[in-house]
């Protein structure tokens, strides 16, 4: 089975954040184990970030329509294209989970189509909040959704809302994968222990199959992770 280091998504996302720690979070993200897959950072960090790593092998992502998840899909595209000329590599953006409840079971769609369309040929990750949707069938139709209109991997939490990943949601997300013949999933939000990776590493490839278990289509959205994995 693979390191969990090199899936890991090394985050930060809050508002006291400055380039001084973006820069910190760069250089921790070449790690004694090897590097992580990426660093996530807020957009208006996107370039500081690009240029730390440009002799890395460590991408940089960054989010769209973050934290809300608000109907916007106009915005969600424009920090999307701002994004990739700043040259990230890939685009977490947050669909609009609370206009699904409220029954607009197009509004994903739209929202998607435009900011994969913003993103080219970098990586998009939909962001479906998970934790705040009750109904497994809805979190399955979002997520087949989100694929149809260009997602690449679905990701289950911003970790701002509510509960963040867990085991029942991220296979509902596997099988959504699995049964459209591509894609990946990244869990997000709690994911704090070497047990809880390594539980999501097994359920990942049961569902996909362990050549799947590869920075390319499973990640682990986390900030406290990798501290517990260089400790143990």
């Amino acid at each position: 089975m693979i390191d969990p280091v090199a899936v890991i998504d090394l985050t930060t996302l809050e508002d006291d954040d400055t380039p001084a720690k973006v820069r910190a979070l760069c250089e921790k993200a070449q790690t004694p184990r090897g590097p992580v897959a990426a660093v996530c950072i807020l957009p208006r960090f996107a370039a500081v970030a690009v240029e730390a790593l440009q002799d890395s092998p460590v991408k940089v992502a960054t989010v769209a329509n973050f934290p809300d998840g608000a109907y916007d899909p106009d915005g969600a595209a424009e920090t999307t294209a701002k994004a990739v000329a700043d040259g990230v590599d890939e685009v977490d953006v947050v669909a609009p989970w609370r206009s699904i409840l409220a029954g607009d079971d197009e509004s994903l769609a739209r929202l998607v189509s435009m900011a994969a369309e913003a993103c080219g040929d970098r990586t998009l990750k939909v962001i479906l909040e998970t934790g705040s949707i009750p109904d497994p069938l809805t979190i399955r139709a979002m997520a087949d959704a989100a694929l149809n209109a260009g997602a690449f991997f679905l990701k289950t939490s911003t970790g701002k809302f509510g509960p963040g990943a867990d085991l029942g949601s991220a296979r509902v997300l596997l099988e959504a994968v699995r049964d459209n013949g591509s894609g990946g999933v990244k869990v997000s939000g709690g994911v704090r222990t070497a047990e809880q990776a390594d539980d999501y590493l097994r359920l990942t490839s049961a569902i996909l199959g362990e050549e799947a278990v590869t920075p390319e289509r499973f990640r682990i959205g986390a900030s406290s992770l990798l501290d517990a994995l260089l400790a143990g």
